[in-house]
């Protein structure tokens, strides 16, 4: 596996460490094993849907959390009857935890599951006084303190 050093990033480009410490983490890959599959899709400037295949998990046993700029997902499997025997099992029945990184000001609207997909809405909402605004130019003048 590569690694990248970003400490040059830290020297030059002041206020962005959060960025590389992102960049950090999304590189070193912290075992996730890719279980269960997800989308991320952009909805339009300000919406995003996570789409997870959690086929064979009901709304009991799937947690949302958010916290901070962290979402967390987790599954966690009932206990399975040991007398079933399977001649092939391909269905992952396991619990999983997932982490997504949320950007500033970007807040977890709803989670649906339907036909074994979890949707989850989010959006980003950005305060006002953060939006671009316009300035407008005027004349200042110089008071004399004589007249």
């Amino acid at each position: 596996m590569t690694n990248y050093d970003l400490a040059p990033l830290y020297r030059s480009a002041i206020g962005f460490d959060r960025l590389a410490q992102l960049a950090e983490h999304a590189a070193s890959n912290k075992g996730n094993s890719g279980y269960p599959p997800y989308n991320i899709e952009l909805i339009n400037d300000t919406r995003y849907r996570i789409t997870m295949a959690v086929a064979g998990f009901t709304m009991d046993e799937l947690d949302i959390t958010s916290e901070g700029d962290k979402l967390f997902v987790k599954g966690t499997k009932a206990t399975q009857d040991k007398t079933t025997k399977y001649l092939y099992q391909g269905i992952a029945e396991r619990g999983f935890e997932r982490t997504f990184q949320l950007a500033d000001y970007v807040t977890v609207i709803s989670a649906d599951l339907e036909n074994g997909l979890l949707n989850i809405e989010l959006q980003r909402e950005i305060p006002e006084a953060l939006k671009p605004r316009k300035i407008e130019i005027g004349t200042s003048r110089v008071i004399d303190p004589e007249s």
